[in-house]
């Protein structure tokens, strides 16, 4: 994005509003016309008159050479004749077009996995008693050149359609029908109410697909370097998904310049790999099912805490205490008595907090020197990407230290998508092909996948956000920068990583829409996001397609917000203090909807702080394996595949200010739409999905397994399925 996205924002166009909550609609920039709109002649237009008052025009295309129509109220263009009543899933994604069903409560047994069907927006949303009318921003409707469909890809690229094998002088085939998935999984027409001070465009440097490649190979080698130390030292595979969470707390204090990789952070040993890699010492403790699995973890376990206490620069008295606990214990496991599985699992609850103390003591310092090597190396990764970066953009003469500041009106306007001070370099070319449904983007060999229906969403949400690409020659890199960010921070393992993405199922969004004004998610991405508004990690590459930014630096004043954070205690914690800090200064409308994991055993902070929270309005748990989640890999797992059962139970709770209580209080009408919204259909998974476990280290079990994970002062089994909940909750 160049310096110039400061102007207009497309999409969501900028209101001004006074501290009084009155608007004035600001006078709308007319985008600069480079070249006339070049008509057919008149005795070619064919066109009805219901099709020219509905702002269509006949057109030709000097670059495809063949003609094109231009409808120069939405600045939609299509190859073929428009034809009313029907649309364009480009430009009219949702069917507000489209011709309406025939009689009433006509369904198509098609749609499953709880997808929303094409419905007309609505424009007022019943509320229970009040009813209130959805916010809108008016766009003005300003005449513009036409933006030709070309393909989206470098200058002199054949169009997606085309093949290698044209040659002059034949026919050209006519292009295929547009895709158009039958079901969807977001609703990018609600319209925004939240509502921010302007604010300066990010420093970050624009994305290129040779500094994403280089940035995802040093992280992977990163990962490896994590696997051998945690091998080599403790002889102890990582723990699962720890690299991940590593990334997500890092991010909650860094303050270096790499979006992904951490650099500046204090302390820098991190928290939650240390409590993590601790947790799986002296070795992995995982839910066991069977009374000889017990017996057996019993006796590993008891042997591991023996030899690492003899081999470490142990304390007499932490030898003599481990060594007489684990002779107790082999002594026990030695008698010829029946134990059961509960058995077994006392006597380990006991082994490990006698010895857990005096093993944590000697692992200590090599479990801190693997958190601070592996963020030195981080350091050092970040220190390589930016160098490379600047001189890049030093080669395509762009200027990084040197770029002029811009200064913001301090005047509250309607949120608009991230932009960059630093321009944007022009772009590799990136190659597009698609098997079946999955649209496959190749860079110097490297490819990521994505299935067509995001592939399309992603057209959309760049459509509506991107301000400095108005042909789409730099959208296929962008998506791959994109895809390829978010395949790093995920993983490479089976499912690793899809946990982080995992997103509330489109009846509950649509409850939330409908009963409390909710237009914005908190925590999101543009592969996973309902709304078209939504804050998320990545602000450098995201702010393409939509995103606000992250969390943590969004200040809204007003509006109605979902959060459904990743399962990372530091960012939750992080979370809630935000959420108050805005409530607390702000006098206008503002609410948030939480849903986090219902953890009790122990609780976490953030979880214990809500509950207390002055703000709490309302607070509801959802048992575990009663409701779902859509899947982290969404945007490119199978059909049957994209809901899976939590595993734990989730805590739903309010927070509101004064003013935002009076718009959107949780009366029990509301809350009841809401959970008849979330009860299980058949449409998710008969078990719970890897995905689902993601948020701890242990394997998904039935809440009847008794966890072998045992509580220890720092650990957590973030996967358990215990629901006890918190007095003044409501359950279903």
């Amino acid at each position: 994005m160049t310096s110039e996205n400061h102007g207009t924002v497309k999409g969501d166009s900028e209101m001004v509003m006074s501290p009084t909550g009155s608007s004035s609609q600001a006078s709308p920039l007319t985008p600069s016309t480079s070249k006339p709109i070049q008509e057919l002649p008149v005795s070619l237009v064919i066109l009805s008159d219901e099709l020219i008052q509905a702002g269509w025009a006949k057109c030709w295309s000097k670059r495809e050479n063949r003609p094109y129509y231009f409808n120069r109220f939405t600045n939609q263009s299509l190859w073929e004749m428009p034809v009313l009543g029907q649309h364009d899933v480009i430009s009219d994604p949702l069917g507000l077009n489209a011709a309406p069903a025939t009689g009433e409560g006509a369904g198509d047994p098609g749609l499953g996995n709880g997808q929303r069907k094409r419905r007309p927006s609505e424009e007022a949303i019943q509320g229970g008693p009040n009813s209130f009318k959805r916010p809108r921003v008016e766009i003005p409707v300003t005449p513009t050149t036409p933006t030709i469909p070309i393909s989206p890809s470098t200058p002199g690229a054949k169009p997606w359609n085309s093949t290698s094998d044209d040659k002059q002088g034949q026919p050209s085939t006519p292009a295929p029908a547009p895709y158009r998935p039958s079901v969807i999984y977001w609703d990018l027409d609600v319209q925004t109410n939240a509502v921010i001070k302007e604010r300066a465009p990010y420093d970050y440097l624009p994305p290129h697909p040779e500094i994403e490649l280089q940035r995802a190979q040093l992280t992977t080698k990163l990962r490896q370097h994590y696997h051998e130390l945690c091998s080599q030292r403790e002889g102890i595979e990582p723990p699962r998904e720890s690299f991940n969470r590593w990334l997500l707390e890092r991010k909650v204090v860094d303050k270096g310049v790499d979006p992904l990789l951490p650099s500046e952070c204090d302390p820098a040993v991190s928290p939650s790999m240390f409590r993590e890699v601790m947790n799986d010492i002296p070795i992995r403790l995982s839910r066991i099912k069977y009374k000889e699995e017990a017996r057996k973890l019993l006796f590993k376990y008891a042997e591991a805490a023996k030899k690492m206490i003899e081999s470490r620069n142990a304390t007499p008295d932490s030898r003599k205490v481990v060594k007489w606990n684990v002779e107790d214990t082999m002594n026990w496991l030695r008698r010829d008595h029946s134990a059961s599985k509960e058995d077994y699992m006392d006597r380990l609850e006991h082994l490990r907090k006698q010895c857990g103390p005096h093993v944590t003591a000697v692992a200590k310092d090599s479990v801190e020197g693997i958190c601070s090597k592996i963020y030195h190396i981080s350091t050092e990764y970040v220190r390589r990407i930016r160098q490379a970066h600047v001189n890049l953009l030093k080669e395509c003469n762009i200027a990084v230290d040197g770029a002029e500041s811009t200064e913001m009106q301090d005047r509250l306007v309607y949120c608009y998508p991230v932009r960059l001070s630093v321009p944007s370099p022009p772009q590799p070319r990136v190659e597009l092909h698609f098997e079946n449904d999955i649209a496959c983007l190749r860079y110097k060999g490297e490819m990521v996948k994505v299935n067509r229906g995001h592939f399309n969403k992603l057209e959309l949400l760049y459509r509506y956000s991107c301000i400095d690409d108005p042909r789409f020659e730099k959208f296929l890199s962008r998506v791959w920068c994109l895809i390829k960010r978010y395949q790093v921070m995920f993983g490479s393992g089976v499912n690793e990583g899809t946990g982080l993405q995992g997103a509330l199922p489109v009846p509950v969004f649509e409850a939330l829409n409908k009963q409390f004004g909710v237009s914005f998610e908190c925590f999101a991405s543009p592969l996973n996001c309902y709304f078209k508004q939504f804050c998320s990690a990545f602000p450098d590459i995201d702010g393409f397609f939509g995103s606000r930014g992250p969390f943590l630096s969004f200040s809204p004043v007003s509006g109605s917000f979902e959060a459904n954070p990743p399962f990372c205690e530091e960012l939750m914690d992080a979370m809630v203090t935000h959420f108050e800090d805005l409530l607390e200064k702000s006098s206008e409308p503002l609410s948030f909807i939480i849903f986090v994991p219902e953890w009790r055993d122990p609780p976490t902070p953030a979880l214990t702080r809500m509950e207390n929270s002055r703000f709490r309005r309302h607070q509801m748990t959802v048992p575990a394996f009663e409701h779902e989640y859509r899947s982290g890999s969404q945007h490119i797992c199978k059909r049957e595949e994209m809901y899976y059962k939590a595993i734990h139970g989730t805590a739903v709770i309010f927070l509101q200010n004064n003013a935002g209580f009076a718009k959107w209080e949780p009366t029990t009408e509301r809350i009841q739409e809401v959970l008849a919204a979330y009860k299980i259909s058949g449409r998710s998974l008969s078990s719970p999905g890897p995905s689902s476990a993601s948020a701890g280290d242990k394997d998904s079990k039935p809440g009847h397994e008794r966890s072998a994970s045992l509580d220890t002062p720092g650990s957590r089994d973030n996967s358990s399925p215990v629901d006890k909940t918190a007095p003044e909750v409501a359950n279903i």
